[in-house]
């Protein structure tokens, strides 16, 4: 029997089909792949963009800025020194885009303007993290990323 080169296309494409289905399958089954979101309900969140940058605006406007860095104990987030320190409500989520069994959030609670994040509570790698917080009714949001080493 002699193929000829139309029916060599037909077999070439039926195998390539053949060849991505079964990757997909594969992707799509496996516990191994993690298909993860990095945000839960990815159109709600997306929905209060403009109110999120309004508040990332207030806290760039400030004169005095936030300030996250990693330090031999931790994490330690700065806020304004020019704001009463127990007048700041919030919290703050650290998450890895990662595996997001490491995200975890910490309420707000100030001892002179400094918040403490153990490094017990972190693992090697980037961390994004989300700093909402209030001060007198204004809202503001600061985003940073840190790597724990």
């Amino acid at each position: 029997m002699k193929i000829n080169w139309g029916t060599g296309i037909v077999i070439a494409f039926g195998v390539f089909m053949t060849f991505i289905l079964y990757f997909v399958f594969e992707v799509q089954s496996n516990s191994k792949y993690d298909n993860d979101l990095v945000v839960e309900e990815y159109y709600k969140h997306d929905s209060h963009f403009q109110d999120e940058m309004t508040r990332i605006q207030n806290a760039h406007d400030l004169q005095q800025k936030l300030s996250v860095e990693y330090i031999s104990e931790g994490v330690r987030v700065i806020f304004p020194t020019t704001f009463e320190s127990d007048k700041i409500k919030g919290n703050v989520l650290l998450y890895r885009a990662s595996n997001k069994k490491f995200d975890f959030n910490t309420p707000i609670a100030l001892s002179n303007s400094t918040l403490l994040i153990p490094k017990k509570k972190l693992i090697k790698g980037q961390w994004n993290v989300n700093i909402e917080w209030q001060y007198e009714g204004k809202k503001y949001l600061s985003k940073e990323v840190i790597y724990v080493n």
